[in-house]
Formats: C-alpha cells, structure tokens, sequence
C-alpha cells in the first residue's frame, strides 16, 4: 500500500511539473510580437540602428527580415554586422524576406545560395520567398514550375538547417480552371521542405476565410503576416484593432494553422508615422490577444 502511494505520488509530481512546462512555454509563446521590418521600410535604409532601437522600445522581441542582395548585403550591413545589432537591441531575427526572382524565373541558384548564406549567418529559422513576378504567374502550369522550384530550394535550406516558407499576396487565388494557385502550391510542394507564411489580410481581402484554409491545409501555415484592413477603404492597412479584421477569433484558431511565429506588417496609411502605427498596433495584440 505504501509503495502505491508513493508511485501515485511520483506520477502526480511528473503530471504537475508536465503541466507547468507546458503552461511556461505556452506563456514564453505568448509573450512574443514580432515586426516584419518591411514596415519601416523609408527609415531602414537610413538609419538600420536607430530604427531597430525604436522598434525594441515599441515592445517587440521578434523581426521579419527583407532587403537582401548579393551587392549591397543588408542596407550596406554584412549579415553579422546586423547580428550584433540586433543583438544589442534584444530582437530575435525568425525569417528573412529574400529576392528569388532569377531562380523561381530562370533557375538561376546564386540569390538563393547568397540567402542561405545570410540566413545561416543571422540565425533564421525561414528563408521566405516573398512575392511573385507576373511573368512567373500567368497559368496553372507555372505555378506547377514553381512548386518543383520550391521543392528544390526548400531541400537546399533544409541541407543546411533551414525551412523555406511562402508568402502570399492575393494573386495566388486566381482561379485556373478548377484550382488556384495557392492550390496548386499547397497541394505540389512537400510538406517536409516548404512551409507557408499566409498574409491574413490578402486573404481576406481576396474574398476568402483563413479558417477555412486552416481547415483543408492543417498545420501548413507556420507563419502569419497581421495587418488590419480600413474601415473606409479595403485597400488601405490600419492599425491592429482599428480595422474591420476579427483578429481575436483568427488567432482562436493558430494551433490548427500550425503557426508558431506572426509578424504585424504595415503597406499603408500609417497613423499617425510609422513607429506610432506599429506601436499601436503592438499594445492592441499585448492588451487584447495575448493577454
């Protein structure tokens, strides 16, 4: 009897300490904003230290990079150069926004190779690729080209300790014939090698549900891109909470997405600037959807 006791005694003392590191990294998880830095994209080039100051100021821990060429690096920074910056000012680099046109266009690996370079470098979990050029995109038959692109480039950043991720826009949900791009892309990549960074607003705005993409792609979208659609004008941003776009319900629904990081991101109508906007923003996510 007592050695029963104490085996219930042990198995409650591993449930409760299971359940406390489950709650302490649910809590770790909460506690992160992240900022795709393309939002700040008129102060950047001028002045890659001061603005990355305001942004930790702000209240955000995670960043989004964008940027990179094999010429000018980051605004004139060499990939460790920005580390330590962004080391100094407490902000953990999860993806990067990299120029793949010549590869997904023509198959041409030196962009791609130079992101892999950078990003190991900087510490990413995700070389994103973050837009389309029109030429690449006109039939069903290119985007079946560019899911075998990805397939590949998604091989190469998991060779070296990477995911690759897809950004969308509203273009990918152009019908061709029964299907659309996004369907094609989510249906022909492998889900071992490329991951998905949906833009909720472009979906939105593209007359669709995130919920329901949720539901016929669980787990594929890692990664969010959060910005709010204007009242007045739907082809305007606006602030986190300020908008029309239910993100306390959408974020109800992050498990089955499967996403694990989120960016705010503001194109548009900034108010009252840019550092106000993402940090209005961030206190409506702080206050009402992490809280």
């Amino acid at each position: 009897m007592l050695k029963l006791q104490k085996n219930l005694s042990g198995m409650l003392l591993v449930a409760v300490l299971c359940f406390t590191g489950i709650l302490t990294a649910n809590a770790q998880k909460r506690k992160d904003v992240g900022l795709q830095l393309y939002s700040l994209r008129e102060l950047m080039p001028k002045d890659v230290k001061g603005t990355l100051q305001k942004v930790s100021l702000a209240g955000y821990t995670q960043v989004e990079l964008y940027g990179f060429n094999i010429r000018d690096q980051f605004w004139g920074l060499k990939p460790v150069e920005l580390k330590k910056i962004l080391e100094e000012n407490h902000l953990k680099p999860i993806s990067g926004h990299f120029n793949m046109f010549p590869y997904l266009k023509t198959g041409d690996q030196a962009e791609l190779k130079a992101a892999i370079v950078a990003a190991k470098i900087l510490g990413l979990k995700y070389v994103t690729i973050p837009w389309l050029q029109p030429e690449t995109r006109t039939s069903a038959a290119d985007y079946r080209t560019l899911a075998k692109r990805l397939n590949y480039a998604g091989q190469l950043c998991k060779n070296a300790g990477l995911k690759l991720a897809y950004h969308n826009h509203d273009f990918e949900f152009i019908k061709y014939g029964d299907e659309t791009g996004m369907d094609i892309l989510l249906k022909q990549t492998d889900k071992k090698l490329v991951d998905f960074e949906m833009d909720i607003y472009w979906v939105i705005r593209s007359g669709l549900k995130p919920y329901d993409l949720f539901k016929a792609n669980p787990g594929r979208f890692v990664m969010w891109h959060i910005k709010d659609m204007d009242k007045s004008d739907p082809k305007l941003n606006t602030e986190i909470g300020s908008g029309t776009i239910d993100y306390k319900d959408i974020f109800k629904h992050a498990k089955l997405s499967g996403m694990k990081y989120f960016f705010v991101e503001h194109e548009t109508n900034y108010k009252p600037d840019m550092i106000g906007s993402i940090t209005q923003s961030f206190n409506f996510i702080k206050d009402q959807i992490l809280r």
